[in-house]
């Protein structure tokens, strides 16, 4: 073995400097001390999975069918907004934006400026709500990317206004209603004053006008029902006053499939257009289609002694006759030590228990080699794929399921498999 710069090493009797490879410019033959050369542009083309064995796939037909199937739901006359926020909870906020609009969706929502010029570079020209208020001094960004903003001070609705006002422009947002989850907004029943503080600057356009439901979700309807009540009469207040409010919008997935009487002038569909379902009482309400599943492939395959231990701290044990299988993947790529030792994954169609402590970028999974009945005998090679979170024959394993063994939400859960692992669109 010859050495290389740099520590690597290589096989004088296989490797030649002359030999030329996949991703390697076209160079004139050089001398043996020359080193070796790559084209930039050809390494870039090297796709994500062949980078890393560890890979999220997002189904962006089932991301149409979601929008699709909530259009009809909603009916003419009702706008849909697409929430991308947290790029796209996880499943790439380009892609998902591009495909929810050319499925029906009107508007789109983001959490910050950032995400909303993201949109904008990508040629998105579609209204986009930016669904917090930003600092006083991002407003300069949200008139050049014209971005609206939610508003609820009235001291950034008037920077706002005379930013726009100096620059003879027109500076449209929705007002945020306070009606019980008492996070952010305009209390309801001061939102009248709050209009006569502001109402006044030639440059301000109240677009639309929308609160945010804390119990659609819940069993328990009193709270839910007391925040629908507020919001009417915070609406109604404005129009008696001679403010017209603009686009009124109230319903998250939840409230889009429970109560079709909250949909106003439009919805905003936040996790199901990701195929997940609120909670229990829409899965009979709307068929939805999960759009991510998590690939990895084995990089290890031994034979573990009965009585060895596996992973840190060695909190399981070899039961002798199964064969360890490393996946390159772990919590920092969003499959939560939490899970460790209590999920399955597939391999060739069926179920394999995963094993010890999930690490940071690995984890481990046991294939037990005694044959039982018919059950074919698996035979774990390095390369195999494996399916963390998807579908493989009739073996299914999806995130509402890690969801459920971790007691979280499923958007923290898709968001945390985007954390560095890259996307394959299918």
């Amino acid at each position: 073995m010859s050495e290389l710069p740099n520590g690597f090493t290589g096989f004088s009797s296989s490797f030649s400097t002359d030999t030329q490879l996949p991703y390697s410019r076209e160079f004139l033959p050089r001398t043996k001390t020359e080193p070796l050369s790559f084209d930039p542009e050809k390494l870039a083309s090297i796709p994500g999975p062949e980078r890393r064995w560890a890979w999220v796939e997002i189904d962006l037909n089932a991301i149409r069918h979601n929008v699709m199937v909530t259009k009809q739901r909603i009916g003419q006359g009702c706008r849909l907004m697409a929430v991308v926020k947290a790029d796209a909870y996880g499943h790439g906020a380009v892609r998902v934006a591009k495909t929810a609009v050319n499925s029906g969706a009107e508007y789109l929502g983001v959490a910050t400026i950032d995400e909303a010029i993201e949109l904008r570079e990508a040629m998105i020209n579609v209204p986009i709500l930016l669904l917090v208020e930003p600092p006083m001094s991002a407003i300069p960004l949200l008139l050049a990317y014209k971005v609206m903003p939610t508003v609820y001070t009235p001291e950034f609705a008037i920077l706002y206004a005379e930013t726009a006002d100096a620059h003879r422009l027109r500076a449209p947002f929705h007002l945020k209603v306070n009606t019980g989850m008492n996070r952010i907004g305009v209390r309801f029943d001061e939102v009248v004053d709050f209009m006569a503080r502001i109402d006044f600057h030639r440059a301000l356009d109240l677009v639309g006008t929308f609160t945010h439901f804390a119990t659609a979700d819940c069993d328990e309807t009193l709270d839910f029902q007391i925040q629908i009540k507020r919001f009417l009469e915070a609406v109604n207040a404005l129009r008696a006053s001679g403010v017209n409010p603009g686009i009124i919008h109230a319903a998250n997935s939840a409230a889009i499939f429970r109560y079709p009487e909250v949909h106003f002038d439009m919805v905003r569909l936040g996790i199901s257009l990701y195929g997940f379902h609120p909670c229990r009482q829409t899965r009979m309400a709307v068929e939805l289609h999960p759009a991510m599943s998590v690939h990895a492939c084995i990089t290890d395959v031994k034979t573990v002694p009965m009585s060895e231990g596996v992973s840190y701290g060695m909190l399981y044990r070899s039961p002798g006759s199964v064969k360890i299988c490393t996946l390159p993947l772990g919590y920092a790529d969003g499959l939560r030590r939490g899970l460790s030792g209590r999920i399955d994954v597939i391999l060739d169609g069926q179920r394999c228990r995963q094993v010890g402590t999930i690490c940071m970028d690995q984890c481990m999974f046991e294939v037990d080699m005694r044959v039982y009945g018919n059950r074919p005998r698996l035979n774990p090679q390095i390369g195999d794929e494996v399916i963390v979170v998807g579908q493989q024959g009739d073996s299914v394993i999806t995130i509402d399921d890690l969801t459920g063994i971790l007691q979280t939400v499923p958007h923290e859960v898709a968001i945390g498999f985007a954390n560095r692992m890259p996307r394959v669109y299918c």
